[in-house]
């Protein structure tokens, strides 16, 4: 059977408000953050990157952020998938809930949290990767921070040093900066 490749984006969820009193899990966007989510979902459109399957973490500010995204994407939005297992995750959780992707889908956005996703993406990225976005992600990851991973295979196989970063994509509103 013959592979089709895939593409894997992992963002990090946009800038969110330390709220006291607030537990963690619910805490919301940031104006910085309802700012920049936009712009990650118009990155996908412009560069044809639009996912066909989402996970996202259950945690109020990536869900925000999922709706940001997926209303600049239209109606090619695909209904994200709620995950609380991707809140405060490990790489290797996020890599075991990705494993389990179904094998039809070719593109998917898994939003959640640092250091987790950073973590991620750096466990995946093969030699083969453009160095400068590896080196840019690894150095800082920040909040609305995006890669952008090719891959060959299986969902299923999907492991350590597996997947080509083809971009990092940071994309900030500079009127709220």
């Amino acid at each position: 059977m013959a592979h089709h490749r895939k593409t894997l984006m992992l963002l990090r969820h946009a800038k969110a408000e330390f709220q006291e009193g607030v537990p963690d899990h619910e805490r919301s966007l940031s104006s910085r953050g309802h700012a920049d989510a936009p712009l990650v979902g118009r990155w996908m459109v412009e560069h044809d990157s639009v996912p066909d399957f989402i996970l996202v973490s259950s945690a109020l500010r990536t869900r925000q952020t999922c709706t940001w995204v997926c209303k600049e994407l239209g109606d090619k939005a695909p209904t994200p998938k709620l995950e609380d297992d991707l809140y405060a995750a490990h790489p290797s959780e996020m890599l075991a809930l990705i494993n389990h992707v179904p094998p039809t889908v070719t593109s998917l956005l898994v939003i959640a949290h640092n250091p987790g996703i950073q973590e991620l993406a750096m466990r995946l990225a093969s030699v083969r990767s453009s160095e400068h976005a590896v080196m840019d992600l690894a150095t800082d990851y920040p909040t609305a921070g995006l890669t952008v991973l090719s891959y060959d295979g299986e969902w299923a196989e999907l492991d350590g040093r597996d997947a080509e970063v083809t971009d990092f994509v940071v994309r900030r509103a500079s009127t709220l900066r």
